[in-house]
């Protein structure tokens, strides 16, 4: 096939970063630890024990990181807030030199007419807040209304896209449950909790955002994770693949645009008292209608009730067993197929993020929809000034098709966004895993646009993806 696949007129082409990821001055101007700083300081529980102490350092070179997006002709940059920066501790007044930087970033991105798409909270949750108990406390969702409506009050003049959450499935279940990401805990009820107010504090963040002002777009970003059985001819497989995908997809969809948790999700959650949490408005609440929705994806899942008989030997580390993040789940196999894999080993398949989109606009209509998250780990060394990460250029061409696929098929979705624009600190990964269209050296700072940051700008400047002869 070739040719060209055109994108609408309007479609919102830009790229990605996070807070703790990027921004580095983990201590400076009044910025308190959020409990990623705490738990990058246990020993191993970061490959590597990196933290984000300095990380890509954008707090002190954040002019420079706008003019090189736009350069590469960035419509839009969705960045997250540290809220521990802007509201040291988690509540209380604000720090004003922290707001001011979002105010100085803000700015400079309009003035290169590059559109701020704000997320709230991207994972990184003041350790105060932590040590009093955290996310499966009911109180910490009324914290984060009360911070939302701080952001807004500083900065909603001139950002116009809001996202009050990340990933709530990475937040509750890796970080209460497996332990893989922060606070690091391990604790299955914990986990089902913190599902509960995660989703509380999205109702109640944009019901403050919604109090302030009508003329902006508010929703959230949800990363969804397909998944099929094995054998579906096999009933254990089926129901194996019923309950992953319960726990990591429709267990948050369904409470955020349906209001009510699915009923079998519910049931196998059952001595984990999900239902206990749900207070009379709670789902009124988290349901209310939002103007948007990201989605992220990266990969698909392929699970089984029985063992793999012959594991594959792999020389990838791993921050924690696969198994372990499903809470009333762990006797579920992850399987591998033939399908090319990143360094991370994630499996590569864009036809799953076309069959994701048609199926959440099947299902989940009448919202517009943006992937706000897409991208791989691939590492690629410098060699005279360049890096030539065709790994990469061929997995975003891969998904941007995708897109267009599902565009076509009919389904609303008005913009991509590349994660990630900088090589970062990965999470439990440290800096061993680079996504970044710009390959960040750690020791000088240096950045420079690899391959795929040019083919992204021509896709972007063309609107439209070139297909291969």
């Amino acid at each position: 096939m070739s040719g060209e696949q055109r994108f609408p007129a309007d479609f919102v082409w830009g790229a990605a970063t996070a807070a703790y990821q990027i921004e580095g001055a983990a201590a400076m101007d009044g910025r308190t630890p959020s409990i990623w700083d705490t738990f990058s300081r246990k020993p191993g529980a970061v490959i590597g024990d990196d933290t984000g102490d300095v990380a890509c350092d954008h707090y002190h070179r954040f002019v420079d990181d706008v003019a090189l997006m736009a350069d590469l002709g960035l419509a839009a940059y969705r960045f997250s807030v540290s809220w521990s920066r802007v509201q040291p501790g988690g509540s209380g007044p604000a720090n004003e030199k922290g707001l001011d930087f979002y105010r100085r970033l803000v700015d400079e991105l309009l003035a290169h007419g590059v559109e701020p798409w704000l997320t709230l909270y991207h994972w990184d949750l003041p350790q105060e807040l932590e040590d009093a108990g955290g996310w499966p406390v009911r109180d910490t969702a009324h914290r984060f209304a009360d911070y939302a409506g701080l952001m807004f009050d500083a900065i909603g003049d001139r950002v116009k896209h809001w996202s009050t959450l990340n990933e709530p499935f990475c937040s509750s279940l890796l970080g209460y449950a497996s332990g893989e990401h922060a606070p690091g805990r391990a604790e299955p009820p914990a986990a089902v909790a913190a599902v509960h107010h995660l989703l509380l504090a999205h109702g109640l963040g944009l019901a403050a955002i919604r109090a302030r002002s009508s003329d902006v777009r508010a929703g959230l970003a949800l990363n969804f994770t397909p998944v099929v059985p094995l054998d579906p001819n096999d009933p254990a497989d089926v129901d194996a693949a019923r309950r992953i995908d319960g726990l990591h997809n429709r267990l948050f969809i369904e409470a955020v645009r349906n209001g009510a948790y699915p009923r079998d999700v519910v049931a196998d959650l059952g001595p984990y008292g999900l239902a206990g949490h749900v207070q009379d408005g709670d789902m009124a609440l988290i349901s209310a209608p939002i103007d948007e929705m990201g989605v992220n994806f990266y990969t698909t899942n392929v699970v089984s009730a029985q063992p793999d008989p012959n594991p594959p030997v792999s020389d990838i580390v791993t921050p924690s067993p696969p198994g372990t993040i499903w809470v009333g789940s762990e006797d579920v196999n992850f399987r591998t197929t033939e399908r090319p894999v990143t360094d991370q080993g994630w499996e590569i398949n864009p036809a799953g993020l076309t069959e994701l989109l048609i199926w959440i606009g099947k299902n989940y209509p009448d919202v517009p929809l943006y992937v706000t998250e897409n991208g791989a780990a691939f590492d690629a060394p410098v060699v005279d000034g360049r890096v030539d990460d065709t790994d990469r250029i061929a997995y975003l061409a891969g998904h941007v098709s995708a897109v267009h696929d599902a565009i076509t098929a009919g389904v609303d979705v008005r913009g991509y966004f590349a994660w990630s624009l900088l090589d970062n600190f990965e999470w439990a990964w440290g800096y061993g895993q680079r996504f970044g269209i710009v390959h960040v050296d750690f020791e000088t700072q240096q950045r420079i646009p690899k391959a795929s940051a040019h083919w992204y700008a021509k896709t972007i400047a063309a609107n439209a993806l070139t297909l291969p002869e």
